[in-house]
């Protein structure tokens, strides 16, 4: 049984994992929390205290490093004994964290792919650029490495297997739908890191269709989706760390992520890209100052930590699964609806965070307990979904499915 977690990050789903790991410290053990920035940690541990969030006395503390240098992180997991490691910085470390976890044994978790800061919506696969290439020596040396346990990539890869395995023969199409029918009340804010969050759009859009990558441009291919509880509600076709595994797991299937947008956040985004403010090139100024303009745009928005204590309204993510079984065309939806302030009165996160977070520290129980600890690389869809939506049901996000008109719980 592995135990004791080492969490890299200190942004608002840190957050989130950090109270999770607390509510389960009897399953995870010893808990550290590091950034480059130790007040931040420090400031995510006064809430979990603050919360009562401990299910038994335990231990949890700070450290500073920077997750950019995997021998330093390396050096941290070894000095706090971590078996578990849970990466939740940004996606531009997941390389170097990785490598840290394959040099000292840790199991390594994230919640989306890695990124170069230096490009922009590569080739895909996009897995296959990084993380896949290091599969291989994981299995060697029998390090796990849980991919994308987010909830989208994440919970909705186990979604995809879920209703795949147990509804169907053949699978022909995968469609993944996330809407956040929330309200901040901010001018305009991004859910999670803005810089993150608008290098996924200002890209192409890549999806997987009649066993092919095919490409489109973002908000060029919308549709109006009728949704539990959130109701009718437009998304568009976007490019998306699951497509590139699915495609892989399920390569007879057409796969494609629809996210929601409001014609508010359409038109600001669109002025933004028109004006050259998303580009994530260096400009110099008349003054001769060089700035990079996505850095300058990420500086003058909210925090999105900082939207969590106004958010209302609620979250809708699922996958609307197509195939045949028994010769005869099948169709469900595996979905999850989170509620803003009720994840804001737990953690003091809002609802984009919560799903983020939540799944990673269910992973981490999996591997705890060994049911999940592969000693290779996975995605999550490459594992039983069945134990992972029994904790999530657990512990925050429980997992409905629509069905021949039914709507039930996943084990109903």
């Amino acid at each position: 049984m592995k135990r004791n977690v080492l969490i890299i990050g200190a942004g608002g789903v840190a957050q989130v994992v950090a109270h999770k790991c607390a509510q389960n410290n009897d399953i995870l053990g010893d808990l550290h929390i590091a950034s480059r920035t130790k007040s931040k940690c420090d400031a995510i541990l006064q809430t979990v205290a603050d919360k009562g969030a401990m299910k038994q006395d335990g231990v949890f503390t700070s450290h500073a490093v920077d997750a950019m240098d995997s021998a330093a992180v390396a050096a941290l997991i070894r000095e706090v004994g971590a078996q578990i490691v849970i990466n939740v910085g940004t996606a531009f470390v997941n390389m170097t964290v990785l490598d840290a976890c394959i040099e000292t044994g840790a199991a390594y978790i994230d919640t989306a792919i890695h990124e170069d800061p230096e490009k922009i919506c590569e080739t895909p696969p996009w897995y296959g650029n990084y993380e896949w290439k290091k599969r291989a020596l994981c299995a060697e040396k029998g390090v796990t490495a849980i991919l994308g346990a987010g909830f989208d990539p994440g919970v909705v890869n186990a979604f995809a297997r879920y209703a795949i395995d147990t509804y169907m023969d053949e699978v022909t199409s995968i469609d993944i739908v996330d809407i956040n029918a929330g309200s901040h009340g901010k001018y305009f804010a991004t859910n999670f890191d803005p810089e993150i969050n608008f290098r996924e759009f200002t890209g192409t859009v890549y999806y997987w269709e009649d066993q092919k990558w095919k490409e489109t441009s973002m908000f060029a291919s919308g549709r109006e989706w009728d949704l539990p509880v959130v109701g009718k509600q437009k998304a568009y076709q976007s490019g998306h760390d699951e497509v590139h595994s699915l495609a892989a797991n399920y390569p007879q299937a057409d796969v494609r992520f629809w996210m929601g947008f409001g014609d508010h956040y359409i038109n600001v985004f669109t002025v933004l890209q028109n004006l050259g403010l998303l580009s994530e090139k260096p400009v110099t100024t008349a003054e001769g100052l060089e700035v990079v303009p996505l850095k300058l745009v990420k500086a003058c928005l909210p925090d999105p930590s900082s939207l969590a204590p106004d958010y209302t309204g609620n979250t809708c993510i699922g996958d609307l699964v197509k195939g045949t079984k028994d010769g005869a065309p099948v169709e469900v939806f595996v979905y999850n609806v989170a509620d803003h302030a009720e994840a804001y009165a737990e953690v003091g996160s809002q609802g984009i965070s919560y799903t983020a977070g939540v799944p990673a520290v269910a992973a981490a129980m999996l591997v705890a307990s060994g049911e999940w600890d592969a000693k290779t690389m996975k995605n999550i869809e490459e594992l039983d979904p069945k134990p992972f939506f029994t904790i999530l049901d657990d512990i925050g996000l429980p997992t409905r499915v629509e069905f021949n008109g039914k709507d039930t719980a996943w084990n109903a």
